[in-house]
This record gives C-alpha cells, sequence and structure tokens, in this order.
C-alpha cells in the first residue's frame, strides 16, 4: 500500500546498507556530493554524535534540521537534514525487516525513512492481538535496539502500533514513560505506563480512522505525514515531542484558514474575521492556540 502511495520501498537490513543510503538522500535533498571525508566528519558530528540520545535527535529535527557542513577546502555549506518550507522535496522510502544487534537480536516490522533517516516506525501484529503487544515491543526495542550502531533509529519521531482493526499513533517520548501532561490537566502522577497517550487518527470530521488500510491511506499520505513531522508536533521546554491530535491539527489550520480569508477580504478587525474553537477539558486547547500562533507568525501579513 505504501508503494502505491508513491514510497519508494528499500530491501535493506543492515547498518552499512542504511547509512550508505542516508548519505545518497541527503546528497540529492542538498545537491551536492560528500567525499569521503566531508561525509565522514559530517556524519560523526552532525547526525550520529556519540554523546547524543533521543532528546538531542529530537532536538535537531525539530529545531536544527540545518546542520554546517566543513568542506575540505575550508569552506561551509547549510545541509538540511529536511526540508520543511517544501515538504514535497523530501523522499519517503519504506524499509521491512530491518535487523539491529543491540543488547539482543532484533528485526524490526515497517520503518519510514524520510531524507534516509528513520522517522516513523510502525509495529504490527496480528489481527485479535491486543495492540498494547505491539506498545510493549517498541519499548523493548527501546531498551535492548535504537541505540545500537549509530543510533540511527533514535531519529524516530513517531510510532505507529496496530492488529489491523485498531490502529494508534504517539510520539517518541511517550515511550520513554514521559508523560504528556498537557493531554490532561487532571492526571499529575508520573507513571511509566503512558499507552494512555497513545492517539487515534481521525478525519475531518472527528470520526476514528482505526483500520489500517484506511489508516495508511490517510495518515501516510506523503502530504499529511510529513505536514505531521514539520508542522504539527511541539517540541515543548520540558524537552518532550508532542505530537498533536486530529481535532486539533484540524482546529489549527481552520484558524490559519480564517486569518488568511479575513485579510484577502479585509475584514480584519470585525466580527467576520473572528470565530471561536470549542474543546472539552484536557483536550489541549493550549497546545492548539500556541501551535496555531505558531505557524501564524510564518505568514507575511502578521505582526509580530
Amino acid at each position: 500500500q505504501l508503494q502505491k502511495q508513491a514510497y519508494d520501498y528499500l530491501p535493506i537490513t543492515s547498518e552499512a546498507a542504511l547509512v550508505a543510503n542516508l548519505r545518497a538522500q541527503l546528497e540529492a535533498l542538498n545537491k551536492i556530493s560528500f567525499s569521503d571525508a566531508e561525509w565522514q566528519r559530517f556524519f560523526s558530528t552532525c547526525i550520529a554524535g556519540a554523546n547524543d540520545g533521543i532528546v538531542e535527535k529530537t532536538a535537531r529535527m525539530q529545531e536544527d534540521h540545518v546542520q554546517l557542513l566543513k568542506r575540505d577546502d575550508g569552506s561551509t555549506k547549510n545541509i538540511y537534514l529536511i526540508d520543511k518550507q517544501n515538504i514535497h522535496n523530501n523522499r519517503l522510502q519504506a524499509i521491512n525487516q530491518y535487523e539491529a544487534e543491540g543488547s539482543r537480536a532484533t528485526r524490526f516490522d515497517v520503518t519510514i525513512l524520510v531524507n534516509g533517516l528513520p522517522m516513523v516506525h510502525v509495529e504490527l501484529k496480528r489481527r485479535g492481538v491486543d495492540i498494547r503487544e505491539a506498545f510493549n515491543q517498541i519499548n523493548r526495542y527501546q531498551r535492548d535496539s535504537f541505540w545500537a550502531g549509530s543510533g540511527l533509529f533514535e531519529y524516530v519521531q513517531l510510532f505507529v502500533i496496530s492488529n489491523g482493526t485498531l490502529t494508534k499513533y504517539y510520539s517518541n517520548t511517550v515511550r520513554d514513560g514521559h508523560l504528556a501532561e498537557q493531554h490532561s490537566k487532571r492526571s499529575k502522577s508520573k507513571t511509566s505506563n503512558s499507552f494512555a497517550f497513545t492517539s487515534w487518527w481521525a478525519d475531518a470530521k472527528n470520526r476514528p480512522i482505526t483500520e489500517l488500510d484506511g489508516f495508511t491511506r490517510t495518515f501516510f499520505a506523503k502530504h499529511s505525514l510529513l505536514n505531521v513531522l514539520t508542522r504539527y508536533c511541539v517540541f515543548d521546554v520540558d524537552r518532550k515531542l508532542l505530537v498533536m491530535r486530529p481535532y486539533q491539527i484540524v482546529a489549527a489550520e481552520q484558524i490559519l484558514q480564517r486569518i488568511a480569508t479575513s485579510t484577502n477580504h479585509r475584514q480584519l478587525g470585525s466580527v467576520a474575521a473572528g470565530g471561536y474553537i470549542w474543546h472539552t477539558t484536557g483536550s489541549g486547547k493550549t497546545l492548539t492556540s500556541f501551535k496555531a500562533a505558531q505557524l501564524a507568525r510564518g505568514l507575511p501579513n502578521i505582526d509580530k
């Protein structure tokens, strides 16, 4: 199904092949050829630093996605890890059965690479199996093998778990036992059972899309996935990655739409330029309004 949606399938199962593909993808995105020495320097300092963990790699994708390459001739060049302005410049590839040797050998189900970096990991169970098993398995990978080798799997921003009939998604910090407290004003207790913070995907009318086929068609549509990764995540002051829920994304989009139309129709300052979003307690209105303001800041007519 991903191939039908114009993802390239890559039959790679080893880290050497993963790194070689990453180099080729970054060269294509940045229209550059690395010399071997340049690639070695760039890879070891700007991608797979020995002291970088999940938080540092998430910060790189969310905040510092343009890294500096020192060329052999002493000059420097900006290297984009992901293009957030023109999302369709990014190349999506799918791999499956990737093998990692950590504290125990593991084989991952399906991973989506964005410009060669593993950014979304999908764990699949047979129908009838509780999807919590997929959630628990990702926690085990986190412990046993995502850090293995160069630790490229620590770049995964989003996880998808499915048993075919039920499918959910969540951000990478949920698996650390971090709780996205913004999603629940009432529950302040620190607990490692963060399955509660996995989200259903839904259509614009907030009807849940739980079947894997429908989820793949919509969530993994290239523009949807790239928008979620580049626009609808918030990396907060506690260094946790929050991924927005579908109704929050729709609300933020509607707000931006209203700003655009009321500006075009010269309605600013009138009732027609306003509107309201109604959400229940604990549904994440603060995150929605923060994200709407952050995205609006990029619009040309907005007074900073």
